[in-house]
């Protein structure tokens, strides 16, 4: 098994960032993923007492396809989100101000228009809490080989996009990853705990490329194999730097 390739989403329900490399940190999530999120009308979330809230609250690919339509690029060093459509650069906020989240917030609510059910508003994530959809979703990992086996049965590829995995892994055999469950896996320098199985949502129905509705990929996860999941989650036992072509071996059994 290796690392196939690395990917953050710093903004919930938006487009995906290639990584060359991302540094654990033991019990930590993924570095840069679901940072923030797009409040879809109010939903009493304190920053200083987060409680992790239905994500009907918020944008989502799940109900908003149209998110899927624009790509989003977070710059860590200066803490700007920018959006473009076709190619175009359409807004553009610092998030770390009340003037860009605003100003964010304003081009979301304009551009998905009737979808809002209140006023939009961008949230930070305050430390040790991420806008994930589970509380165990520290880290998320995606097999190549049973993302393959589904494009297979459907007679269609399936981009592995649609999962919104953190870490690609291939050289595993397909759906081989749900028997990593309870393991210790080496991945490059650091050591991941697996925890459970990902249940998947409509979210995955969504072509990342053009936010087209196109499949039906948990109704054909349930036809196909009898359940609707696809990936793990696991959690950060060791930190330590993870690269694409970096070796993924199980280690030992994990203590819980």
């Amino acid at each position: 098994m290796r690392v196939a390739a690395l990917w953050r989403y710093p903004v919930k329900g938006l487009s995906g960032e290639p990584l060359a490399g991302a540094a654990l940190t033991k019990g930590d999530y993924f570095p840069g993923d679901r940072l923030f999120a797009i409040e879809n009308g109010p939903t009493g979330f304190d920053p200083a007492a987060p409680v992790r809230a239905p994500k009907i609250g918020f944008l989502m690919l799940m109900r908003n396809e149209r998110l899927a339509q624009l790509a989003t690029r977070y710059d860590e060093a200066t803490a700007a989100l920018t959006v473009a459509q076709g190619g175009r650069e359409v807004a553009r906020g610092d998030l770390t101000t009340t003037q860009g989240r605003a100003a964010l917030a304003d081009f979301f609510a304009g551009h998905m228009g009737p979808e809002m059910r209140g006023p939009a508003a961008v949230l930070a994530a305050p430390a040790g809490f991420r806008f994930t959809d589970s509380r165990s979703g520290f880290v998320s990992l995606i097999n190549r080989a049973s993302v393959e086996d589904l494009s297979r049965r459907l007679g269609r590829p399936v981009d592995p996009l649609r999962f919104r995995g953190n870490v690609l892994i291939e050289g595993l055999a397909p759906w081989a990853e749900f028997d990593l469950v309870g393991q210790t896996l080496a991945v490059g320098g650091a050591r991941l705990v697996v925890t459970k199985r990902i249940e998947r949502c409509a979210a995955t129905n969504v072509d990342p490329a053009t936010g087209a509705r196109d499949m039906q990929i948990p109704h054909a996860l349930e036809t196909f194999y009898g359940h609707t999941d696809c990936g793990v989650y696991a959690r950060v036992e060791t930190g330590g730097r993870i690269a694409p072509g970096d070796a993924v071996a199980a280690a030992e059994p994990a203590r819980f």
